[in-house]
């Protein structure tokens, strides 16, 4: 096993440890200690520096482990999306991805989904009341919802 890959499994656990119940009643515990116990030191600055200093130290470790974890989480979630985009039939596959666009370039992707669903908002406003409410909103698109899409997969024999 690597560094990496250590390093990996050990913030792994690390951060399931840091959310559990019990370790946040340790902490808790760790400061009422510390608080018990300034009046027996007098409330010195030592007394003050051991508590900034652990804080510190374990507030800057955490940082990385978290982030860490968030980065794995944020690329596992992203890998699941951009699946469902290109297993569905009629979604636009070039939102695959869309992650690596520069930032002007996803303004102007934003700015076209925005128009789609500004556009399908008036015709929720537009339609008539006695419609199925299950139905969703058309996006302008000739290829409707994802909705209309699975429908039309499964009628036509594929999976």
């Amino acid at each position: 096993m690597n560094i990496a890959e250590s390093f990996q499994r050990f913030a792994k656990a690390t951060a399931r440890a840091a959310g559990q119940p019990t370790t946040f009643g340790l902490a808790l515990l760790v400061i009422v200690a510390w608080a018990v116990t300034g009046p027996i030191f007098g409330f010195s600055d030592t007394w003050q520096l051991v508590i900034n200093t652990g804080t510190t130290v374990v507030t800057f470790l955490m940082v990385f482990l978290i982030q860490n974890t968030q980065n794995r989480d944020g690329a596992a979630m992203q890998i699941k999306l951009d699946e469902l985009i290109r297993a569905l039939q009629g979604a636009h596959n070039e939102l695959v991805n869309l992650e690596d666009l520069s930032d002007r370039e996803l303004e102007t992707m934003k700015a076209h989904y925005t128009r789609l669903a500004e556009r399908a908002r008036a015709g929720l406003q537009n339609r008539p009341k006695d419609r199925d409410d299950d139905d969703q909103a058309e996006t302008g698109s000739s290829r409707g919802s994802g909705k209309a899409a699975t429908k039309a997969s499964t009628a036509s024999g594929s999976s």
